[in-house]
């Protein structure tokens, strides 16, 4: 069995790291490979020699192998040269230098796919076109609009930019950097859509299938209508008139299915008549969890029928779907996402919250005011260890982030992991609401878009006015944050900020697009 491209770059980034300690004669490779099997096999037994502390680092950090390598090295343990590394592949390998290259190498093994490096001319794309991302995201700090970002674009499966730029927290003065963790707030949508869409190739779940299926509670579903205001000489004043309900329900035409939420056309939590209602019933709490407060949910009144509208409801309706990949799967949310989706694809710092050691690599998030960047606290909605949001809780980083939608871009694999097939990521590609997308008004899009399973998709990009290509897919969060897929370009670009609003994201889609030249 072959390395995967991932791996085969960390044993690059490996070498590299031995050739600047001078810890030997640089390791030469021509076509190496190394049998899968063989090397979880080494790992094992190396891995009973180290401490506790480096055995973790070896099986969940690509950033902090030095402590793993000293203690190995200190001990003078030396794995067995075998079939693992080709003898025609080798020139010279000091005791210590193959060492650290083996364990190193598992390491990456273990973590999942990375997309490598690669240069521009060799995607497609001009290296001195690209400076201009740089100058678009300095001139928006220079305007004091955002503290600081970190964008990256993928083109032909390599890295072609990647660049922090600016301050992650301004009283700190701390700078931004690569691997700095934001809250990716709504970009946690796409990602739960690709679990369910996993869960749906598997035959447990279907589009088609009634929530209810799943949830019980969510059978028999109502329909906010709002009352008529009274008018006439009977009418009631204003205080009175507050006083009354203002909507009545009716029985929903038919239950809202899976394919409902996942394209926000199930009047489910999306602001409209029964907002009051569904938050008197079915109060959100930071401290709950999906099996409680899901079911809670199903007995608030949706605001329209189930596919008539397209609202977009930013929580309650891809949380619910959430609950369903926890229903359909025997996981909890957060452990679907990690053993199906993070891990294999090598997303080491995505979580639905950062661990305490990642907290120095934290953003501070900012509010843009006529008096400058104000610091804000976090949302409670985000700040959760237990109410596991699918439609808004993840934190993520640019290139953790970048290894899905480079999947997508793939078709739906990534060093040799296959989340989904190509026809399913068509299906999440494609326009599932007609025009309903296109005439949401202030919720919703423009002329010439669409939606898709979880994505928004440009339908037309000279009607939708986009700087994306037609057919490309993607989505952002409310703090600024913002991706996109274009497969005919073959390419990814993900920008990471903690301020929302102003022109930034269609400012970035342009600086990407127009570095193309082949």
């Amino acid at each position: 069995m072959s390395l995967s491209p991932g791996t085969r770059l960390g044993l690059s980034a490996v070498t590299a790291q031995i050739d600047d300690a001078g810890m030997g004669e640089a390791y030469q490779t021509r076509d190496t490979t190394l049998d899968r099997r063989v090397a979880l096999s080494e790992y094992d037994r190396m891995s009973n020699d180290l401490t506790p502390a480096s055995r973790s680092r070896c099986r969940h950090s690509s950033s902090d192998r030095s402590g793993m390598f000293e203690d190995l090295n200190s001990m003078g343990k030396e794995p067995p040269v075998n079939t693992a590394v080709p003898r025609r592949s080798v020139r010279f390998i000091s005791r210590a230098s193959l060492t650290s290259v083996i364990v190193g190498l598992l390491a990456v093994s273990l973590m999942g796919a990375v997309v490598p490096l690669g240069t521009p001319e060799d995607v497609g794309l001009s290296a001195e076109r690209l400076q201009r991302i740089h100058q678009v995201i300095q001139r928006a700090i220079d305007a004091n609009e955002i503290s600081g970002a970190v964008t990256i674009v993928a083109r032909r499966g390599h890295i072609a930019h990647f660049e922090a730029q600016g301050l992650m927290d301004i009283d700190a003065r701390t700078p931004m950097r690569k691997d700095t963790i934001f809250p990716i707030a709504s970009m946690s949508k796409p990602i739960t859509g690709v679990a369910v869409l996993m869960l749906v190739e598997a035959g447990k779940v279907r589009l088609s299938d009634p929530v209810s299926r799943y949830i019980p509670e969510f059978r028999d579903t109502k329909v906010a209508i709002p009352k008529p205001v009274s008018r006439g000489a009977g009418a009631r004043s204003r205080g009175q008139a507050a006083e009354a309900p203002d909507i009545y329900t009716v029985p929903a035409n038919r239950d809202i299915t899976v394919r409902d939420l996942l394209t926000h056309t199930s009047g489910l939590g999306s602001g409209g008549a029964a907002a009051s209602d569904t938050a008197r019933i079915a109060p959100r709490r930071s401290s709950d969890n999906l099996a409680n407060y899901i079911p809670t949910l199903g007995a608030a009144p949706l605001d329209f029928q189930p596919g008539t509208q397209w609202a977009y409801s930013g929580l309650a309706g891809i949380d619910t779907l959430g609950r369903i990949v926890e229903v359909a799967s025997g996981l909890t949310f957060d452990e679907f996402l990690r053993q199906r989706i993070f891990e294999p694809l090598g997303m080491q710092d995505t979580a639905f919250f950062p661990t305490e050691d990642r907290m120095p690599r934290v953003v501070t998030l900012y509010s843009r005011t006529p008096n400058g960047l104000v610091r804000r606290e976090v949302p409670g909605w985000v700040d959760t260890k237990t109410l596991f949001s699918g439609g808004g809780g993840l934190w993520s980083t640019a290139e953790d982030y970048l290894q899905f939608a480079q999947m997508l871009v793939n078709n739906g694999e990534l060093g040799g992991t296959r989340l989904l097939g190509l026809r399913t990521v068509d299906l999440m590609a494609s326009n599932h609401v007609g025009d309903l997308f296109a005439n949401a008004g202030a919720t919703g899009g423009r002329a010439g878009m669409g939606f898709g399973l979880t994505v928004d998709v440009v339908l037309d990009a000279v009607e939708a006015r986009q700087h994306r290509s037609t057919g490309s897919f993607g989505w952002g969060g409310a703090f600024g944050t913002n991706f996109w897929v274009d497969r005919k370009e073959q390419m990814a670009a993900v920008l990471m900020v903690q301020t929302p609003g102003g022109s930034l994201r269609a400012d970035f889609q342009n600086a990407v697009m127009q570095a193309i030249i082949e």
